[in-house]
Formats: structure tokens, C-alpha cells, sequence
């Protein structure tokens, strides 16, 4: 009984964490390795690289790319699909990085291993310049890429979509702790539907219990 009420107050405290996430002008994802070279170099790639969404106002989104450490792993190219994104606005450069529109290659390496493949739209990707070791996103830096939407679309389209993989970002890290280079596509922006049917799912259970 104990423990389902602990539970219970935990997933609440999510849902509503979630509520207010997906209702905000900013939302932070992770990456997921779709590669496979290491194991452990796809481990440190998820725990470290981080991509935030904001809500730039004037029909403009903000995809910031984020590479929080300790390890060593260079984000050199970014790729979009599709989706309510119109084009690339501008490419933001944070201190040690400095990326431009386009990237050799023009497709996400490894990407038809994401489900469902991952298949770059035309001008939706860009790079560190040579050398992107020494130009990518290595740890403490971060480049934004902004994107015009399409009319009709706002900031809310766009979560809803990176949702549903409408729209995704991947990433090609090299370096990862001095070793093989992977690729890597955005984690799902979660929907709040679905976090308050497990709260609701666990509240009968908590019922349930407690008649019992």
C-alpha cells in the first residue's frame, strides 16, 4: 500500500512536471544511438547530448544542441526531416563552435537504421566547418539552428509532431571519449496524454489496493 502511494505521488509529480513542459515556450530532449559502432560510446552520447526546443516567436522555432560532458563527444553535423519546418532562418554559433548550412555527407549516417528511416529534407542539415573536431559541439558548447515554419503552423504543431516523428533531428557525433563516431536521433517529445493514463491506470490500481 505504502509503496503504490509512493509511486502514485511520484508519476503525479511527473505528469504535472509534463503538463507544464509541453505547455511552455521551451522543451529539453535527449538523443537515442542508431548506430551501434560501440556500446558504449552510444551510452555516452545519450546521457550527454541534449537538444532544447524554444518558441522564437514570429512564426520561428530554436533548436539548440547542447553537449553537457564529462566526456569528450563532438555533435559535427545536424539533419531535420520535414515536418511544419519551412527552412533554415539562421545557424547560431555558441563559443568554440562554428557550423554552416549544408553537410558532407547530405544524409544522416546510419539512418535508415531509425524506425521509420531517417530521410534528410532538402536544406535541413548543417555542419562544423573543417575541422570539426575542432569546430563541433564538444563539451560545455552548444549551436542553435533556427527555422521558419510553415504559415499556418505554430510552436505547438511542431512539439506535436517531434511527437509522432513527423519531424525529428539526428545528429553524427565523432570522438565520442577519443574512439568511433555514431549517429543519433532525437528522443520523442512525450505527450501528456499518455503520461496521465498511466497516472490515471495507477490511481485505480491505488483503488483497487485499498478496497482489497
Amino acid at each position: 500500500m505504502r509503496r503504490c502511494f509512493v509511486l502514485f505521488t511520484i508519476l503525479g509529480s511527473c505528469v504535472l512536471t509534463l503538463g507544464l513542459a509541453t505547455s511552455a515556450s521551451a522543451v529539453t530532449v535527449g538523443f537515442d544511438c542508431i548506430t551501434g559502432n560501440s556500446a558504449t560510446n552510444c551510452a555516452t552520447g545519450e546521457a550527454q547530448l541534449m537538444m532544447d526546443i524554444t518558441d522564437e516567436g514570429s512564426n520561428q522555432v530554436r533548436f539548440t544542441f547542447t553537449n553537457e560532458g564529462p566526456l569528450q563527444a563532438i555533435i559535427s553535423e545536424i539533419y531535420f526531416d520535414d515536418g511544419a519546418l519551412l527552412g533554415i532562418s539562421s545557424v547560431i554559433n555558441g563559443p568554440g563552435t562554428d557550423f554552416v548550412q549544408g553537410a558532407n555527407p547530405p544524409d544522416l549516417p546510419g539512418g535508415n537504421n531509425a524506425s521509420p528511416p531517417f530521410v534528410v529534407t532538402s536544406g535541413f542539415l548543417a555542419e562544423a566547418i573543417p575541422s570539426p573536431a575542432q569546430n563541433g559541439v564538444d563539451v560545455g558548447e552548444n549551436v542553435a539552428i533556427i527555422f521558419n515554419l510553415i504559415g499556418g503552423f505554430d510552436f505547438n504543431d511542431v512539439l506535436s509532431q517531434f511527437a509522432d516523428k513527423t519531424v525529428r533531428a539526428g545528429i553524427h557525433v565523432i570522438s565520442i571519449d577519443g574512439g568511433s563516431s555514431e549517429s543519433f536521433v532525437n528522443v520523442p517529445v512525450p505527450e501528456p496524454t499518455t503520461a496521465l493514463f498511466l497516472l490515471g491506470s495507477l490511481a485505480a490500481l491505488s483503488a483497487t489496493r485499498r478496497r482489497a
